[in-house]
């Protein structure tokens, strides 16, 4: 049963290693913002209305939570049964929808807009997760999960490989970035995008965080590396902040390893949220971008921390 903490610092928000202090808030306690779902993916704010959207996958559906009034609606349903969403460098909604096979892109007037539905005539899989880079390219991960069953999309066979996808802003133009990621999941750009992060959600033995150079053109990666080795946990989404700590949504059913852990820029687990669920995304949003919120299994949590989410995230 969730209780909020009466205490300060709340003791759900755990430091690892002494460098974890500086990142925290210890007059801030985790807050349960909304429950009652399936399965919770895909945060995104929309700090221009104040409000947080993210998927519930399995009820094929879209929510969104007012921070001025605490209201919990529907934003969209049927959604394609989508999963991750982020906005891109003009504000607009884009979104990997499993039931669709496609990333999409809402548009000012509500219309949707399809950026990517399929490779030299063959459908993509399931699109998992998805960032917008500064130049306005695409970038997503395009693994076979929502595919695999009725439960998440529509059960069908996989045409193309678990691909890392890049589109470009201007041509439209789809380019394989990464083909080698067993599982690609979560992704994220370091502060200055001259790295990407890719969780390997089936990677073996263990799931892992990858690292790759990113080149100066801003269209290739390189030079892959095991930035983090997950162990016994499942990791999913991460987001980054301005410092270089990667923001990472763990878990597998046990009071150790369900939340949020923190990774500095060196793979060091620096600190950890303590949720009562597994944490599968999260954003960073609120007026400074210093508001984590994180979309769990059935429940989204909210905590302010003593940093901000680069922006774009």
């Amino acid at each position: 049963m969730w209780q909020q903490s009466e205490r300060y610092p709340d003791p759900r928000v755990q430091v690892f290693d002494p460098e974890f202090e500086q990142f925290r808030l210890p007059a801030a306690a985790v807050e349960r913002i909304a429950t009652g779902f399936r399965w919770c993916e895909g945060p995104v704010w929309f700090g221009d209305g104040r409000y947080l959207l993210w998927s519930d996958i399995p009820n094929n559906r879209i929510m969104k939570w007012e921070e001025e009034t605490g209201a919990v609606s529907l934003f969209r349903s049927p959604s394609n049964f989508a999963n991750g969403n982020t906005r891109d460098r003009q504000g607009r909604l884009v979104t990997c929808e499993h039931g669709g096979r496609r990333v999409t892109r809402t548009e000012y007037d509500g219309s949707i807009t399809v950026v990517l539905d399929s490779i030299d005539g063959k459908p993509l899989n399931s699109p998992n997760d998805v960032v917008v880079k500064s130049d306005g390219s695409i970038w997503f991960t395009d693994p076979p999960f929502g595919i695999l069953g009725h439960y998440e999309g529509h059960k069908a066979e996989p045409q193309l490989p678990q691909n890392v996808y890049r589109v470009d802003a201007a041509t439209g133009e789809a380019s394989v970035v990464a083909g080698d990621v067993l599982g690609p999941n979560g992704l994220c750009f370091s502060p200055d995008e001259s790295q990407l992060y890719i969780i390997e959600s089936r990677g073996k033995p263990n799931r892992k965080i990858l690292v790759y150079d990113v080149a100066p053109d801003g269209k290739t990666i390189s030079n892959g590396q095991v930035f983090l080795d997950a162990g016994a946990g499942t990791i999913d989404g991460l987001r980054c902040d301005i410092h270089g700590n990667l923001w990472c949504g763990w878990g597998m059913g046990s009071d150790e390893l369900d939340g949020v852990m923190i990774v500095s820029p060196r793979g060091k687990l620096i600190g950890r949220i303590a949720l009562p669920e597994r944490c599968a995304n999260l954003c960073f949003g609120g007026l400074k971008r210093n508001r984590l919120f994180m979309a769990s299994c059935q429940s989204v949590y909210a905590l302010y921390v003593n940093t901000q989410g680069v922006a774009g995230g």
